[in-house]
């Protein structure tokens, strides 16, 4: 049974007092569901938040990692140095890591792969620009990322990471690709696995969507049975919001 994970990507907002703030906030909505709340947030306010969560069982991930274990990286983070300060998740492959900081596949293999070794939880991000969907050929697209992203990786290392679709197009524009083309994506993703692992594996792996996502759509996409949760931008700024879309 795999277990809805709706996570919080902050991107570059809050600084560690904001943060402080919104987690004691979101601490007074939070109840019990079965959904896991995850928050991913900016290295500089991943301590504040894992110590502000650390009596609840909302989780704690970061936005990024080098998949050095430590050296000469000027400004770079690593996993120890993640895992120290309270992380359990990372996102990587971020369309907008890929775009603006020239995050490429085998970059996203590397740093799943140092994660997967440091004992954290990578969330893979996949997904297409609009002239690929317009083309047709997204599902070539994201089937050479997933391959590009565990080569080299076992089925059981495999089944340690989440999957993030992340339609471009969508992400940060107010537009959202409709539930039916979200659950497709998200189905063909789990047959991608299927042929470069096996079914059990590719049955156990956590397939989120995201791209505008926002308490009035979170029932609709959650509906689709391929989709196991939401990697969540703009509205997992605001305390309300984001516990709206936990609570769908």
């Amino acid at each position: 049974m795999r277990i809805p994970l709706i996570a919080g990507n902050w991107k570059m907002y809050k600084t560690p007092d904001e943060a402080k703030f919104f987690c004691e906030r979101f601490k007074e909505l939070y109840k019990d569901t079965d959904v896991q709340a995850l928050i991913c947030a900016p290295a500089v306010d991943i301590f504040a938040v894992a110590e502000a969560f650390k009596d609840t069982d909302i989780k704690v991930g970061a936005q990024n990692v080098y998949f050095e274990k430590e050296g000469a990286f000027t400004g770079e983070v690593s996993v120890d140095m993640l895992k120290a300060s309270g992380c359990e998740f990372c996102i990587v492959g971020h369309s907008e890591r890929r775009q603006y900081f020239g995050e490429t596949d085998e970059t996203v293999n590397k740093k799943a792969k140092a994660l997967i070794e440091g004992g954290l939880r990578p969330i893979i991000c996949v997904g297409e620009a609009e002239e690929i969907r317009v083309a047709g050929t997204q599902n070539e697209h994201v089937r050479s990322q997933l391959k590009g992203a565990f080569a080299g990786i076992s089925s059981e290392d495999a089944k340690k990471c989440v999957i993030a679709y992340e339609p471009i197009w969508a992400i940060g524009t107010g537009r959202v690709a409709t539930p039916e083309q979200a659950g497709d994506m998200c189905s063909f993703i789990r047959e991608t696995l299927i042929e470069m692992y096996d079914e059990d594996t590719a049955d156990e792996m956590i397939i989120q969507y995201g791209g505008s996502v926002k308490p009035e759509n979170i029932s609709d996409i959650m509906d689709m049975p391929e989709i196991d949760g939401a990697l969540v931008g703009g509205a997992s700024l605001d305390p309300e919001k984001f516990m709206n879309i936990i609570d769908f």
